[in-house]
């Protein structure tokens, strides 16, 4: 798989990620938005390992990909401004994988993330009530969609 742009690149997550992983997944900050709460080294290796594994499934239902920074050359996560980058090489995944449209979610909160899915040209669908249950309580959810452009490779 090879899908890249200026700033970042997608590829599999490979046994040597997990202390990237654990970098930024240990840390409550960058995920309050997320289903998960900040890992322990277990739960890294653990996620790791899982990636690697359903990336060998066939058929392929799952994509967990590392997104790497091109100027370091390390696996990132959130919080650095490059996740526009990102999701757009998802769209372009998505028209290789054929897929004629593409939904998330995220947290009614994250204004971060609504921004790069509208700016990405999705449509905002709905607001979920009591949609996810994270941490002991019930989390809202925004619904966007979008169409792929077949011309997104």
């Amino acid at each position: 798989m090879n899908l890249a742009s200026k700033q970042v690149k997608l590829r599999e997550f490979n046994p040597g990620d997990s202390p990237f992983v654990h970098t930024y997944a240990n840390i409550k900050q960058v995920t309050r938005y997320l289903s998960w709460d900040p890992n322990r080294w277990h739960d890294s290796t653990q996620f790791i390992s899982r990636a690697i594994t359903t990336a060998a499934t066939s058929p392929r239902v799952n994509y967990e990909l590392a997104i790497v920074e091109n100027a370091s050359g390390l696996v990132i996560g959130g919080g650095r401004g490059l996740g526009f980058e990102a999701a757009t090489l998802l769209v372009q995944l998505s028209a290789q994988l054929h897929l004629h449209s593409v939904s998330a979610t995220c947290d009614p909160n994250n204004i971060a993330s609504q921004r790069i899915l509208e700016k990405l040209g999705m449509q905002y669908v709905e607001y979920r009530s009591h949609d996810v249950y994270v941490r002991g309580q019930w989390r809202d959810s925004l619904l966007f969609t979008g169409e792929i452009p077949p011309l997104a490779l």
